[in-house]
């Protein structure tokens, strides 16, 4: 018996372009993850400086040094994230993630490349981030520039044995998927999702993600 077709839809999403929601909310959850450690590190750094000197240290959140060392922050974070494991927190949270334009996984040059090039799409006034709209690959200027993509990276087998162990538990029968012309009539059909490989290639891209969903 093939696989159920409701669990075709939780993974056919694997390996295809991420949209500009997706990357949107990713970026709205990293955002203030990186203002929160920075502000504790500038608090862990102030207190041990009293403790050391016995004068408190007062950071000016308008002194430009500070903005400075924020954004260079900010871009580390980015660019150590995508070259560790090719996501950074919201991302991984929205099960996307960062690949080269080829599908392979992003190495640290491209990694950081991407995260230099970032602000290009704030300094062009938003300009930058308009492939991911209009272009077939939802790729930013960044993107363009670092030779990388965003797609979506849930695990299709451990989503699959997800839904099956949901199944089983409530005890709903399969809904046998839809099944396709095969060579001879005799042929059995095959299971639905995507065939067994390897993750580099279930991370591949397979085309524009149908409906707009954005870092």
């Amino acid at each position: 018996m093939t696989a159920p077709t409701m669990e075709t839809n939780l993974v056919s999403y694997q390996g295809r372009y991420a949209g500009s929601v997706s990357r949107l909310a990713a970026y709205a959850i990293d955002f203030p993850v990186t203002i929160a450690v920075f502000y504790v590190v500038l608090a862990v750094i102030s207190f041990f400086a009293q403790v050391v000197t016995g004068n408190p240290i007062h950071w000016n959140k308008a002194n430009i040094l500070v903005g400075i060392v924020f954004v260079a922050w900010h871009l580390f974070y980015m660019g150590y994230s995508w070259a560790a494991s090719g996501r950074t927190f919201g991302m991984a949270t929205l099960g996307i993630c960062v690949v080269r334009a080829d599908g392979t996984i992003v190495d640290s040059r491209h990694a950081f490349l991407r995260a230099l090039a970032f602000p290009l799409g704030i300094l062009t006034l938003g300009l930058g981030f308009l492939g991911i709209l209009v272009q077939r690959e939802h790729r930013a200027l960044y993107d363009l520039i670092a030779g990388t993509a965003v797609v979506y990276a849930w695990d299709a087998r451990a989503a699959r044995l997800r839904f099956l162990a949901r199944q089983a538990e409530f005890g709903v029968p399969a809904i046998p998927a839809p099944t396709e012309a095969g060579p001879s009539a005799g042929s059995a059909p095959t299971e639905a999702g995507p065939s067994a490989g390897s993750a580099q290639a279930a991370a591949a891209p397979e085309g524009a993600q149908t409906s707009t969903g954005s870092s």
